[in-house]
């Protein structure tokens, strides 16, 4: 009796150290993308804590209602945290969004919203999705880091601008530059095949995000 009761506590005890690994691996808050649909608050502002400072962006969803849901229930359930800063093009953008984990980035890269019709211009500082075309928007964003007004036409709708800390975005590390073909940085169907082991192996310097919360 005391061998099964220890065998037990051995197995019980395996199976509770493998549940961080199994909410790491993509089982846990993103196994089921539509299940997150929170309605986001008609504004609300989001704090990035990242490698390089931090900086407040502020969501108005009457710019772009589906987009300002999708980020809010990203951001509320910590999608963001531990993400790079992977696609910085000097005078013209930063943009981050896959997940570090490439469990959760296959959950999500199929996980598209409807686009929303563009209301604001793309000036500097003023938040976007990246799209592949119509209807395909998932979780990657951009920062404007000059007035982009060309990228209305093509449909890209900003949901939200940076009110504070716009010096950390534009300081954001550069020296990768753009992936390919347009440059040698990174990847990114390796970023979401690999996640972060790819980024800190090939692209160590690259700055991150530590942490996004909504701000009270």
């Amino acid at each position: 009796m005391m061998k099964t009761r220890a065998s037990l506590a051995v197995l019980a005890a395996a199976f509770f150290l493998a549940l961080p690994i199994a909410m790491a691996t993509g089982q846990g808050k993103f196994s089921n993308p539509a299940s997150l649909n929170e309605q986001a608050p008609a504004n609300y502002k989001v704090r990035f804590d990242t490698s390089k400072g931090s900086f407040v962006i502020e969501v108005i969803r009457d710019w772009a209602p589906n987009g300002a849901d999708r980020f809010y229930n990203l951001v509320t359930n910590g999608f963001f945290d531990d993400t790079r800063f992977f696609r910085v093009v000097k005078n013209f953008m930063v943009q981050f969004g896959i997940n570090g984990d490439p469990a959760v980035s296959a959950k999500m890269r199929e996980a598209r919203i409807q686009d929303d019709p563009v209301k604001q211009t793309n000036r500097r500082g003023y938040i976007t999705y990246a799209t592949s075309g119509p209807n395909s928007r998932t979780t990657q964003v951009f920062i404007n880091t000059k007035d982009n007004g060309g990228l209305d036409s093509q449909g890209f709708s900003p949901f939200g601008r940076v009110i504070t800390g716009m010096n950390v975005v534009d300081a954001l590390n550069g020296e990768y530059g753009d992936g390919p073909p347009a440059g040698p940085g990174p990847n990114q169907n390796r970023i979401q095949t690999q996640g972060n082991a790819y980024l800190k192996t090939d692209f160590p310097n690259l700055d991150f995000v530590k942490k996004a919360t909504i701000e009270k």
